[in-house]
């Protein structure tokens, strides 16, 4: 019995041990550490702060950071604002477009392999097979230094897109860049045309590419609030979320390779044992090059609240952590700050009435009761209450019968000391039938102070008097002309006497 006791405590133990183990990160093997993606200073190890048990605001040493009330470059919807390293910076809510933080948000900056973003979005919307295969040219490897960021893709190696795609986002391989840019665009050079293209097509105004990948060039340049706009595109495929969300991933066989496992160069999210790690983000793409700095594009999502972060530009280590990228450091604080002064609270409900509206033509009813189309959510400070908003209706003065319930009719507008924190559509309530008699009325109306009858009548008086002044001109001429032929009859020696006859 003792023996058995004995053999079932050893088996525990090892199962103990074998658990421990899997939860540890397995050593990085194939995400270089260089000037293409990621620090110099970076582990490529990623945690989540295990002593918060919220938003990851509590007993943290990043919240120790100095606040940047007093940088004039930094504009902060609430007050205690972190610091950053980052030159430029945007925490913005996407339901509202909100922005909660921003620092140079329009200012040109290099954006290293944030860039990879938009291959990845291209490549999605481009690709409907993500199975397809693509073989490594060599042509794929030409402007690919020996020490950037790769995924140990061969020539003559043939790769999945999806595979391609995983490369692309965790270990930021470059190679894996050009193969699908070349893949999409036929070569990468049309790839970046297509890049700029669509850079317009989503609003970004700062924005300039020169190759699919992210390598400095001089020309190849964005803003925080373009990367912005184009993760918030990119974020809306399905594929992209999941795969910006992995940690590690397994590539599989190919003709030149046998499995191997390719891991996310995001801190926040590589190890949850480690204290810089952040556990509400869901990824979405490093960047360092020696002239961007280090750069870190992210999302997290806390209960309701959603936040896009961008810091670029960021110190090669953190205060705190000196083998970690301040890139890290600083969009955690952010995130800790955002989540913490900011809640997202119910504006306003669906079918709640919040206006109305004169009708005409129908004697049915002469007003309309409008109502909230959706509910609105807004990312609110958290002191403000949503009856304090300030209500500010955008509707027509009067609307026309027919009306169908449902009907868009205008917009509720929501703001707070000068900032808008949402808008909502607001519907008709109720069908309202038009009356044919007043429908009639008004047309008739409407025709008597169109500016065709306004034309007709002008013209018309115009005719009037022209034909007046015509008669007065004209007929008196011949008036005086038959008086004056009367007076010479009259006069002649021969009218006289053949009526006096």
């Amino acid at each position: 019995m003792k023996s058995n006791n004995f053999k079932n405590r050893l088996t525990a133990l090892a199962l103990c041990f074998t658990l421990l183990l899997g939860a540890a990160p397995i050593t990085h093997a194939y995400a270089v550490n260089d000037e293409s993606d990621t620090s110099s200073s970076q582990s490529d190890s990623d945690s989540s702060d295990t002593s918060s048990t919220d938003s990851g605001s509590k007993d943290s040493k990043d919240t120790k950071d100095m606040t940047a009330d007093n940088d004039k470059d930094v504009i902060a919807a609430a007050s205690e604002a972190p610091a950053v390293t980052a030159t430029a910076a945007l925490l913005i809510s996407p339901d509202s477009d909100m922005v909660l933080y921003e620092k140079n948000a329009d200012k040109k900056r290099y954006p290293a392999s944030t860039t990879k973003i938009m291959t990845a979005l291209l490549t999605l919307e481009n690709v409907e097979d993500l199975n397809e295969t693509v073989t490594a040219e060599q042509g794929d490897f030409t402007k690919v230094t020996a020490d950037s960021s790769n995924a140990d893709i061969k020539v003559g190696e043939t790769v999945r897109v999806i595979d391609l795609l995983y490369a692309l986002m965790l270990p930021s391989a470059n190679e894996a860049a050009y193969m699908l840019a070349r893949h999409v665009g036929g070569t990468s050079e049309h790839f970046v045309d297509m890049m700029n293209t669509r850079a317009e097509e989503l609003g970004c105004t700062g924005t300039h590419f020169c190759n699919p990948c992210g390598l400095h060039e001089e020309d190849h340049y964005t803003t925080a609030r373009d990367l912005y706009l184009i993760a918030r595109e990119t974020m809306k495929n399905d594929t992209f979320t999941n795969i910006i969300d992995t940690v590690q991933y397994r590539m599989p066989k190919t003709n030149m390779h046998e499995e191997r496992i390719i891991f996310t160069t995001n801190q926040l999210i590589f190890s949850s044992f480690n204290p810089w790690s952040y556990p509400y983000n869901k990824g979405i793409k490093t960047g360092h090059t020696s002239q961007a700095g280090n750069c870190f594009v992210g999302y997290a999502e806390y209960g309701d609240a959603k936040l896009y972060s961008v810091v670029l530009g960021s110190a090669a280590s953190s205060k705190e952590y000196p083998t970690v990228a301040a890139s890290f450091t600083d969009t955690k604080s952010l995130y800790q700050w955002g989540f913490t002064h900011f809640k997202t609270k119910t504006v306003a409900k669906k079918g709640d009435t919040l206006a109305h509206v004169k009708v005409d033509l129908s004697t049915q009813t002469d007003q309309l009761v409008l109502t909230a189309k959706t509910d609105l959510m807004a990312l609110l400070p958290a002191d403000v209450e949503t009856d304090s908003l300030e209500a500010t209706p955008n509707l027509p003065e009067a609307v026309d019968a027919p009306i169908k319930a449902g009907d868009v009719v205008g917009s509720m507008t929501y703001s707070y000391n000068g900032t808008s924190y949402g808008t909502v559509e607001l519907v008709a309530l109720s069908d309202v039938e038009m009356s044919r008699v007043l429908y009639y009325s008004d047309k008739l109306s409407h025709f008597f102070q169109s500016t065709v009858f306004k034309i007709v009548l002008i013209a018309a008086a115009i005719f009037i008097v022209l034909y007046i002044l015509f008669n007065i001109t004209f007929g008196g001429i011949r008036r005086r002309r038959r008086r004056k032929a009367m007076r010479k009859r009259y006069d002649n020696d021969d009218y006289p006497r053949r009526h006096r006859r």
